[in-house]
């Protein structure tokens, strides 16, 4: 049973049809929904359940709501799959991540093309060769939102995302022992992966599966080659592409139905 039996609500996140926009953001802190929604012009708080916090209103004019996720893989399928019975389509996570390239500072913005598997909830889903990747339409309008708002320190590429926080990242654990994951960190490097974080991946699968588009754009907080950790660096930058992104979504979305197109594609704005 994936509804309790009052209202129609979705059992984790407490919300249901009507609760939220088709368009969602899906930041993993909770207390990151009201920052996201102090952008917008109107909000109201919709559900608190868990560590399941969701926010819906408008922005610029255009339907928009936020819920946060949690940490992990295992809680952001229970975000997609319940959001997604009750009408959402476009998700965008809005996230923090941990850099592996030394280049990257913290404070600059992570927009993830692709994910490497290593959140091992997917395999639930389907076979581990099935590639996770963004929406090509999210994913442009993550990078024309930065654009458009002259956000200019943003990274697009692979990340990994992890089952664990820990040993699953090449962290020290709180007792030393043997890890099967001791390589991961150089031949990630060489692969030329950005960054690391924990839910992507996830996202990216079960959207493609379900026939959803998804985006993801995580803020730095940590470079793991310079041992700079600057926690909540850059997470407004990321917050207002997210926002914006959402209504260039919107407005394609638009110019698609009135062209009667299935796929976005450049000239149709200019035509």
């Amino acid at each position: 049973m994936h509804q309790s039996a009052t209202g129609g609500k979705q059992y984790h996140i407490g919300c249901g049809k009507g609760d939220l926009a088709e368009y969602l953001l899906v930041p993993g802190d909770p207390d990151r929904v009201p920052k996201i929604a102090g952008f917008w012009e109107s909000a109201k708080e919709v559900s608190c359940h868990r560590e399941f916090r969701s926010f819906t209103g408008k922005y610029k004019g255009v339907p928009i709501s936020a819920l946060s996720s949690a940490i992990g893989p295992a809680c952001m399928a229970i975000v997609v799959n319940e959001a997604s019975r009750i009408g959402v389509r476009t998700f965008i996570r809005v996230g923090s991540t941990g850099v592996i390239q030394k280049d990257i500072d913290c404070g600059d913005v992570i927009i993830s093309s692709a994910a490497v598997r290593l959140d091992y909830t997917s395999n639930c889903y389907v076979t581990p060769e099935y590639p996770a990747i963004a929406s090509y339409e999210v994913l442009l309008a993550l990078i024309e939102a930065a654009e458009s708002l002259g956000i200019s320190n943003y990274y697009v590429g692979i990340t990994a995302t992890t089952a664990d926080f820990y040993a699953g990242q090449n962290r020290p654990t709180a007792k030393a022992y043997p890890s099967l994951m001791e390589d991961l960190l150089p031949t990630l490097q060489r692969a030329g992966v950005l960054n690391f974080e924990m839910e992507t991946a996830t996202l990216y699968t079960l959207a493609s599966l379900y026939g959803l588009r998804a985006g993801s754009i995580c803020t730095v907080y940590a470079n793991r080659c310079t041992n700079e950790f600057k926690p909540e660096a850059g997470e407004e930058n990321a917050i207002k592409i997210a926002n914006e992104a959402t209504k260039i979504i919107y407005e394609w979305d638009k110019k698609k139905r009135r062209k009667k197109k299935q796929w976005f594609f450049p000239s149709l704005l200019t035509k």
